[in-house]
């Protein structure tokens, strides 16, 4: 056994991160320390932009990142209070994502890596969505289950160990928060739909309409909601045929509840196969109040433990970026100024 001679052991060095996300219509940057500290988290959203258009149009997005992406880093720095020397490594979302707002980001982080002579980590954007929930659940710790639903995903994973996952189901056509745009659109709520009809249900009747709830056969996790969609549209065109006037609120009640249902069934058939007592949302969607509400419930009813980020961490920002990040460095993984831009990079893929 060795003796200290009295020294004070010496304290581990904090790890400062520095995180950049451009994937899709938020420029943000943040500062997060040892991992689960976030110093700063600043994002620019372009949505009031692209709701003239109904949707994200890409070619704006690269265009708005360029114009923020350096002020909003200066910022994140500012407001975390270090300077770009006290910086321990810079991270930066290569993908999924829109290519031209991914190479803004990625062109920025490796520029600030290069020039102050940080090393570099890419992060899988979904990867940083399921660490947003490392940020304020101090105790969560793998493995646990964790539904990752937003405009362009829809992934249930076992989170193995921390940048280990297993996606056990996906979905098959529209994505939930892809369904929820669409169907937002159709009964005349607009862009972003998500929100809105998360507003606007609340003021229907969930059991109104009775919508399918698809399986797919053959695959017990995989989600399916072209059919709803389609479901909600023909509904819609039925009424208007019929000359029947369509109550907003309960067809955005119907359809939410249609969607909540099969993501709740599977999530927690899933948590009884794989016999883990934690389970996590993530994603855009999983700022819905009524999904959170129905998780809270069901988890609560399994004994399971719930866990889900603050609205502001299931939309996309970069502190989530910094958390993954952090343990991607711990880990060793470091890139070169080769880094490039990767739209269809699967969860779980290593560039």
């Amino acid at each position: 056994m060795q003796q200290n001679n009295g020294e004070k052991p010496m304290e581990k060095e904090d790890i400062y991160i520095l995180a950049v996300e451009s994937s899709c219509d938020e420029t943000a940057a943040s500062v997060v320390r040892n991992g689960r500290e976030v110093l700063s988290n600043i994002i620019y959203s372009q949505i009031d932009l692209h709701t003239l258009y109904g949707g994200v149009v890409p070619e704006i997005a690269s265009r708005k990142h360029i114009e923020k992406v350096n002020q909003v880093i200066e910022k994140a720095l500012s407001d975390a209070g270090i300077t770009l020397e006290e910086v321990t490594a810079v991270a930066v979302t290569y993908g999924p994502g829109l290519v031209g707002a991914l190479l803004v980001g990625v062109s920025a982080a490796k520029a600030i890596a290069f020039a102050a002579d940080k090393p570099l980590v890419g992060v899988h954007h979904i990867e940083g969505h399921i660490s947003a929930n490392f940020i304020e659940n101090m105790d969560l710790e793998p493995p646990f289950i964790c539904l990752v639903v937003s405009g362009g995903h829809s992934h249930l994973v076992v989170v193995k160990d921390y940048g280990e996952y297993e996606i056990i189901g996906r979905t098959r056509d529209d994505a939930a928060g892809e369904a929820f745009d669409k169907v937002a659109r159709a009964i005349g709520l607009g862009y972003p739909g998500g929100p809105k009809i998360d507003k606007v249900s609340k003021e229907g009747n969930p059991d109104a309409i009775v919508f399918p709830r698809a399986k797919v056969d053959g695959s017990t996790y995989d989600f399916s909601f072209s059919g709803l969609k389609s479901a909600v549209l023909n509904y819609l065109n039925s009424c208007e045929m019929k000359g029947i006037e369509v109550n907003q609120a309960d067809v955005a009640a119907s359809f939410q509840k249609a969607v909540i249902d099969v993501l709740v069934g599977h999530s927690m058939e899933a948590v009884s196969q794989y016999h883990l007592n934690k389970f996590a949302i993530a994603g855009g969607v999983a700022s819905n109040t009524s999904l959170r509400a129905a998780f809270e419930k069901a988890c609560r009813d399994k004994g399971l433990e719930f866990y889900h980020p603050s609205p502001v961490y299931c939309t996309d920002n970069a502190a989530m970026i910094g958390v993954a990040g952090y343990y991607e460095y711990c880990k060793g993984t470091r890139h070169g100024w080769d880094l490039n831009a990767v739209p269809n990079l699967k969860l779980g893929e290593r560039i």
